[in-house]
């Protein structure tokens, strides 16, 4: 498979405000806007697409339509998930799991997005050599 465009689309109440809360937030950009649907695309990672579309429009499969998003986890690899983490925080986004270093070797946090998304923010830092060896890990 050739694969040209990772994207993912969710169904929402307000395509716009989701793709809004992206561009403000994340740096995305809105492309397409035809009120039930929006894209956006990262423009340092324009092969990243996340769409919009209302929860109740006629493209959307029958058996998703008037639900809402649930369990839906977006992640982000930055190189600074502190200075994101504060960034984020003093934007007032609510920051629903703190900042953590996990001995895998992830430093993370996770803010509540548009209307129903979450958002993982994280980076890579140094695994825990112990953890690493315990769980089969390291060499």
């Amino acid at each position: 498979m050739d694969i040209e465009l990772i994207g993912t689309a969710y169904l929402c109440e307000d395509p716009r405000a989701a793709a809004d809360w992206f561009a403000e937030h994340l740096g995305f950009e809105i492309g397409a806007d035809l009120g039930w649907y929006a894209n956006t695309r990262h423009p340092r990672h324009g092969n990243l697409s996340l769409d919009f579309v209302g929860r109740d429009h006629a493209s959307s499969p029958e058996g998703l339509r008037g639900r809402s998003v649930a369990g839906a986890l977006l992640a982000f690899l930055v190189p600074d998930a502190d200075a994101e983490e504060k960034r984020l925080r003093e934007a007032g986004l609510r920051i629903v799991l703190p900042l953590v270093s996990e001995p895998w070797g992830r430093r993370r946090f996770q803010v509540a997005g548009p209307q129903g998304l979450f958002v993982e923010i994280l980076q890579r830092v140094e695994p825990d050599p112990r953890w690493m060896r315990e769980n089969g890990l390291a060499e």
